[in-house]
């Protein structure tokens, strides 16, 4: 049931970290969350479990999985029979677009969450994208997302008929991976719910060896604090 009187944001959910992280301080912020996960293909699908507990957690209004296939397209390691590339050094992770990067991902995203913002009344769209320790994405930039709420308010009856106006929030954009632990520590994230995992056993397990696994353990390690993830190595 849609109450028109909440204050209310719609909020992408991986199942990760900064997804995580990110529903926490939309809801510390007072909204009323809906929460917004994709089956496309993914082989790291285990992650879906992940979002569930954790739209659970937070208690969501309600919690959406789209399936959105994007093995038909392929060009990932995510989405193809592409090798996911493992053990990288750190310092190069962010410097080159790598293979897991999926096409258009973040921007197919937001568009399924414009639709539902503009069905439910909503004005603000929550995404955990990073521009400090991420993995070279393009549709990570603030640039990229400046681009795409300049877009929605085009593109959206509300706006046009000057309603409401669509925000995309980015509250971590410009926060290193120990910051956003930190913070989500303080407001009661429970991280053995997340997975990061861009490779784990089919019972999840974490490779520890992907650029995900890497950039997560560096996170912990330089936030002082135990990573509660479960590892293969």
């Amino acid at each position: 049931m849609l109450i028109d009187n909440e204050k209310k944001a719609i909020v992408l959910l991986s199942g990760g970290i900064d997804s995580t992280t990110t529903m926490a301080i939309a809801k510390d912020r007072g909204f009323a969350i809906y929460s917004l996960s994709f089956s496309y293909g993914q082989r790291h699908a285990y992650e879906l479990k992940a979002a569930e507990s954790i739209a659970n957690y937070f208690k969501v209004v309600k919690h959406v999985v789209i399936n959105a296939d994007l093995r038909g397209i392929g060009g990932s390691a995510l989405t193809d029979n592409i090798e996911v590339p493992k053990a990288r050094d750190e310092r190069i992770i962010s410097t080159e677009i790598p293979v897991t990067y999926v096409p258009a991902r973040n921007t197919i995203f937001l568009a399924y969450a414009l639709a539902w913002a503009e069905v439910i009344k909503s004005t603000h769209i929550f995404i955990g994208v990073n521009a400090v320790d991420y993995s070279g994405y393009p549709d990570c930039r603030p640039e990229y997302i400046e681009a795409f709420e300049r877009m929605a308010n085009l593109a959206t009856r509300a706006a046009i008929e000057k309603k409401t106006y669509i925000s995309i929030e980015t509250p971590l954009i410009n926060m290193s991976k120990a910051q956003i632990i930190k913070l989500g520590i303080e407001l009661g994230v429970d991280y053995a719910m997340t997975h990061s995992c861009y490779d784990p056993s089919p019972d999840g397990f974490a490779c520890g060896l992907c650029d995900s696994c890497l950039l997560r353990k560096k996170g912990f390690r330089d936030a002082g604090l135990k990573d509660p993830a479960r590892y293969q190595v």
